[in-house]
C-alpha cells in the first residue's frame, strides 16, 4: 500500500489531487450532458478553440482564464455565423474553426520567446503546478457547474433527448441550449489550466461515456463518471509518480483506457 500512499506524501501532490479531482468532477457532469446531448465533436472544438485567447494572455500578460474564456466566445460565436447559412450544416462551421483557431493558437505562441515551454504548457496543462489559489477557483467552477445542472435539469434533460418535445412543453431549448454551451466553455477554460487544453477532452468525455455503458439514469451517469474522473486523477498521479510520465497526459490517459477496458467486458460478457 505504501507505492499508492508515497505520492501523496508531497505538498504539490496534494494540490495536484484536489485540484484534479475538482475539474474531474465538473468535467464528468458536464461531460453527460455533452455525450447524451451529441455534442463530442463541438466539446472537442472547444477545447481547441480557447486556445488562441491563451496565447495572446500569455504575449500579452493578462489572465490566462480571461484570454481562454474571450476564444471560446468568439468560437461559439462563428459556429453559430455559419450554421444560421441555409448552406452549410453546424459541423461545418465547427470543422473550420476547429483548425482555424488551433492554427491561430500555434501561431501565436510562436511569436514568444519560450516557443516550446508555452506550446507545451498551454496543450498539456501543470497538474503538479496546481496552487492554492488555483483550487479555490476550481471549487467555485464545481459548485457553479453542479448547480446549474440542478437549476435546469428538466429543460437539459428533455433538450438532450427531444428537442421538439421541449418546445412544445415551453422549456425554450433554445435558452436551453446556450446554458449547455456555456457550462460546457466554463468546465474546459476552468480546468485547462491543470490538465491542458488537449488532455481536458479525455476528462470530459472519458468517465461519462465509461459511466454510459454501466448506468442508465442521468443522476447516475454523472455520479458514476465524477468517482471514474477522481479515480482516474488519483491513479494518474500514481503512476506518473512511479513512471515518472507527465501527470496531466496520464490522468487524461487512464479514463480513455477504463473506457474500453469496460466496452471490452461489456462485449465478452454479451
Amino acid at each position: 500500500m505504501s507505492w499508492l500512499i508515497e505520492p501523496f506524501e508531497l505538498a504539490f501532490q496534494q494540490r495536484a489531487l484536489v485540484g484534479g479531482s475538482l475539474a474531474a468532477i465538473t468535467l464528468a457532469v458536464v461531460g453527460t450532458w455533452v455525450i447524451i446531448r451529441g455534442m463530442v465533436f463541438l466539446g472537442d472544438a472547444l477545447v481547441h478553440g480557447i486556445i488562441p485567447g491563451v496565447a495572446l494572455a500569455v504575449l500579452l500578460d493578462f489572465s490566462a482564464l480571461l484570454g481562454a474564456a474571450c476564444a471560446a466566445v468568439v468560437m461559439i460565436a462563428g459556429i453559430n455565423l455559419v450554421h444560421r447559412q441555409q448552406t452549410f450544416s453546424e459541423d461545418t462551421g465547427i470543422g473550420l474553426l476547429f483548425v482555424g483557431m488551433l492554427g491561430l493558437g500555434v501561431i501565436l505562441i510562436s511569436r514568444t520567446d519560450s516557443y516550446t515551454g508555452s506550446l507545451t504548457g498551454i496543450l498539456f496543462g501543470d497538474a503538479l503546478g496546481v496552487t492554492s489559489s488555483d483550487i479555490v477557483l476550481l471549487a467555485l467552477i464545481t459548485v457553479v457547474a453542479v448547480g446549474a445542472t440542478v437549476i435546469g435539469y428538466r429543460p437539459f434533460l428533455v433538450l438532450a433527448f427531444n428537442e421538439q418535445k421541449a418546445r412544445m412543453l415551453g422549456m425554450r431549448p433554445r435558452m436551453a441550449h446556450w446554458a449547455l454551451l456555456g457550462l460546457v466553455t466554463l468546465a474546459i477554460v476552468g480546468s485547462f489550466q491543470t490538465v491542458g487544453t488537449l488532455l481536458v477532452f479525455g476528462l470530459l468525455v472519458g468517465p461519462a461515456a465509461t459511466a454510459t455503458l454501466l448506468v442508465n439514469r442521468v443522476p447516475m451517469i454523472m455520479l458514476l463518471a465524477s468517482a471514474i474522473g477522481v479515480a482516474s486523477v488519483a491513479l494518474g498521479l500514481v503512476i506518473s509518480f512511479h513512471a515518472n510520465t507527465s501527470g496531466s497526459a496520464t490522468m487524461a490517459v487512464v479514463p480513455i483506457v477504463a473506457f474500453f477496458l469496460t466496452l471490452t467486458v461489456k462485449n465478452l460478457r454479451r
